[in-house]
C-alpha cells in the first residue's frame, strides 16, 4: 500500500515563499512521474506541477509558471514544490501523487493559506 505524506504548509503573506514535500513510501517510487495538485474550497482537483521519473523535465500550470518549482530526490523518495511570489488565489490544500490516472491512495495534503 503506497502512503503519501505531504508536508510544509502554513499560513505565509503575499509574496512570501513556502517549500512543500511530499514524502511516499511502499512503492518504488522512482518509475513514476509525480505531480503536485491543488484543491481550494469549492473547486475541482487541479494540477500545478509535474515532474518526470527523472527529474529531467518538468510542466507547470500557467497560473504558477513562472513562481513554482517542482523537484525530486528518488534516493529520498521525495517530492517537493518550491513557492514564490504566492498569492491569495493560491490558497489551497496541496496534495502529490502521480502524475495520470489511476491515482495512488491520496495523503492528507498540506493547507498553504496565502493572506492578502
Amino acid at each position: 500500500q503506497v502512503q503519501l505524506v505531504e508536508s510544509g504548509g502554513g499560513l505565509v503573506q503575499a509574496g512570501g515563499s513556502l517549500r512543500l514535500s511530499c514524502a511516499a513510501s511502499g512503492r518504488t517510487f522512482s518509475s513514476w512521474d509525480m505531480a503536485w495538485f491543488r484543491q481550494a474550497p469549492g473547486k475541482e482537483r487541479e494540477s500545478v506541477a509535474a515532474i518526470n521519473w527523472s527529474g529531467g523535465s518538468a510542466d507547470y500550470a500557467d497560473s504558477v509558471k513562472g513562481r513554482f518549482t517542482i523537484s525530486r530526490d528518488n534516493a529520498k523518495n521525495t517530492v517537493y514544490l518550491q513557492m514564490n511570489s504566492l498569492k491569495p488565489e493560491d490558497t489551497a490544500v496541496y496534495y502529490c501523487n502521480v502524475r495520470t490516472r489511476p491515482h495512488w491512495t491520496w495523503g492528507q495534503g498540506t493547507q498553504v493559506t496565502v493572506s492578502s
